[in-house]
């Protein structure tokens, strides 16, 4: 059966990986429409020649008008926010892969799984911010969300090893960045640039800083938190530097499962799109014999607090994980425009949770509320941690 895929980020890291994967299966796919920011309207025209789409969207409104004119003839052009839910929403998609970074990402994650429509998640602020919502109404009309993050594929694959009931914990892995080894009285100094060069991924700016401030595997603690409904106390972090062991099970009886594969997002993402089946592949293969050594270490609370910051959202309450995102999403964009040092970004998402007292979200507008509350905090708390 050949999948009709809306690829939601289709010029960002991911999108760029995901379309390998499709043209590496051709007979597997039909891309019927692509989303993006609109930042980059040629390579979206190209893509969109390429693969023969029916529907392009752009998340930016401005630049719809930019791309119209290098459309191929019959390509349908949607904008603005309702323009990615006509790519999800389009009759011929019948699986989803959302890969637009931060809270734009939720709307149309929500509107594929309330058609029924199976999610391949890279979106994890989408989780992060409506996540038992979200986890709700798959379970209502039986839509999976199927994850694209290493660490979450890691543990999907590795759950398959038991029964929920016979788990002990979560172990997410993180490389530790760029920093991992860097002297603490100089973070005060740390340039972007700095800050974008991972040791062992190529990924877009926004994840990119977040790994360096470990925001990401808070991020990601609570998402697998509600996709595999463990409670966040179960799930524990530990850093391995190489990224080779992407999560790791362990089970009551004292056993462990892992999952290792080379460190490229194409494993995931393949693993997603195909799920329940294993396809074959032509990709590069880890060779255990040349990994050397494999090392395992406590995440360092001083250089690291975002972790245990974001830990103590989720057990605050669920508008406390919106309310940090929005945040950190502000000050990632300050850091990256110059306006604050590094340690800036994980306190000013610090001081947006003191002023925040959680609640229960009733509904997916809620969570919207909550995130604009909390950018709009985070606007306000900057000013004071600039220079």
């Amino acid at each position: 059966m050949t999948i009709g895929l809306a690829l939601l980020g289709a010029t960002g890291s991911i999108g760029r990986s995901a379309l390998e994967v499709v043209r590496h299966h051709p007979e597997r796919f039909r891309l019927v429409t692509l989303a993006a920011q609109g930042r980059d309207p040629a390579s979206l025209a190209r893509l969109a020649r390429e693969f023969g789409v029916a529907l392009v969207a752009v998340a930016d409104p401005a630049a719809a008008r930019a791309l119209a004119p290098l459309l191929p003839a019959g390509v349908e052009l949607a904008s603005g926010p309702e323009g990615l839910l006509a790519a999800v929403e389009h009759p011929g998609v019948s699986r989803v892969l959302a890969a637009i970074v931060g809270a734009a990402g939720l709307p149309p994650v929500a509107a594929a799984l309330a058609v029924g429509k199976g999610v391949a998640l890279a979106n994890k602020e989408s989780l992060v911010v409506g996540g038992r919502l979200l986890t709700e109404l798959a379970a209502a009309t039986g839509a999976p969300i199927l994850p694209i993050d290493s660490e979450h594929s890691a543990l999907h694959q590795a759950l398959r090893g038991g029964r929920p009931e016979e788990v002990r914990r979560l172990m997410l892995t993180a490389s530790g960045g760029p920093f991992l080894t860097r002297d603490l009285a100089t973070f005060g100094a740390i340039r972007p640039e700095e800050a974008l060069r991972h040791p062992t991924w190529t990924m877009g700016a926004k994840i990119s800083i977040d790994s360096a401030t470990m925001v990401n595997k808070g991020l990601e603690l609570i998402e697998a938190s509600h996709l595999f409904a463990v409670p966040g106390e179960r799930i524990d972090v530990v850093v391995h530097p190489q990224s080779i062991v992407h999560s790791l099970v362990e089970w009551r009886d004292g056993s462990w499962l892992a999952q290792l594969s080379v460190n490229d997002m194409i494993f995931p993402i393949q693993y997603a799109l195909a799920w329940p089946e294993r396809w074959d592949n032509e990709f590069p293969r880890l060779e255990p014999e040349k990994l050397g050594r494999l090392e395992f270490l406590p995440v360092d609370s001083q250089r690291f607090p975002a972790v245990a910051l974001v830990r103590a959202a989720l057990a605050a309450g669920e508008s406390a994980p919106a309310v940090f995102n929005a945040a950190n999403e502000v000050a990632v964009a300050a850091f990256l425009a110059g306006r604050i040092p590094f340690p800036a970004i994980v306190e000013t998402a610090r001081r947006v949770l003191e002023r925040h007292r959680p609640e229960r979200l009733g509904a997916l507008a809620d969570a919207l509320a909550w995130d604009a509350w909390g950018r709009a905090r985070a606007a306000e708390i900057l000013p004071a941690l600039a220079g």
